[in-house]
């Protein structure tokens, strides 16, 4: 198993591998039943998607609320004092009113051959207050000793970010430090195997999702067929 190595300017920043809070901003635990409410956690590629990363908490015990107001950026929390003489404060600073930066000072160092890449936090696509602060995608590569800021997209005109002190903020990904793959069409003997999958898949349905099927209170049709595959797929994987 590999590792990833963290050092911090402060403590509470917490980096650690990303869960999902439920209840919480992952939802309610809600069974996945019959008049249940659909939850983001019954979908298994988001719930492994929002799971692949490393999540970072906001470590101040106070809030900070980001707004834009008449195209002006406004940064507003209880500061006071810096800690150290040596650090720059406030650590939030306007970027040109479209977007504000974190001075986070953290190095996050990863196995040769990988990249570090930040991004939104998963609880912002489940957020309905539009107040979650949205990280800019940035790739840091493995020879950068230390993450030095983090981008965020300034809210709309009206709106507010707000960080509140142990809430996650943001979430990074360890990916391979190049994209070394090219895009192109299938060949047709790739193409019939893969549409013979699918329509295998399709038939198969009734009976890889027996059992499972179950009706939200929106009137969705949900079943447990991904789940089924996904399990047999780990197992084969792992016996391999």
């Amino acid at each position: 198993m590999d590792s990833v190595k963290y050092r911090l300017n402060d403590p509470r920043l917490a980096p650690r591998r990303t869960r999902m809070d439920i209840p919480g901003w992952a939802g309610e635990r809600q069974p996945r039943a019959n008049g249940s409410h659909e939850q983001v956690w019954h979908c298994v590629p988001f719930s492994e998607g929002a799971q692949y990363g490393i999540e970072l908490f906001y470590p101040y015990d106070f809030e900070l609320q980001v707004t834009t107001r008449d195209g002006k950026l406004e940064l507003s929390g209880d500061w006071g004092e810096p800690p150290s003489p040596s650090l720059q404060w406030p650590p939030f600073r306007n970027f040109g009113d479209g977007f504000y930066t974190y001075q986070i000072l953290l190095d996050l160092k990863v196995p040769k051959g990988y990249a570090i890449r930040t991004e939104p936090h998963p609880r912002f696509y489940t957020d309905r207050t539009d107040t979650c602060p949205i990280a800019v995608p940035a790739l840091i590569r493995n020879f950068w000793p230390m993450l030095f800021f983090c981008v965020f997209k300034a809210p709309a005109e009206g709106r507010t970010h707000i960080f509140r002190p142990g809430e996650p903020f943001a979430q990074v990904i360890v990916i391979p430090e190049e994209a070394n793959f090219t895009v192109e069409p299938m060949s047709p003997d790739e193409a019939a195997e893969r549409e013979l999958q699918s329509r295998r898949i399709h038939a198969s349905r009734p009976t890889l999702g027996k059992e499972t099927e179950w009706v939200s209170n929106t009137d969705t049709v949900f079943d447990g067929t991904y789940r089924h595959l996904h399990r047999a797929a780990k197992e084969k994987a792992r016996k391999s």
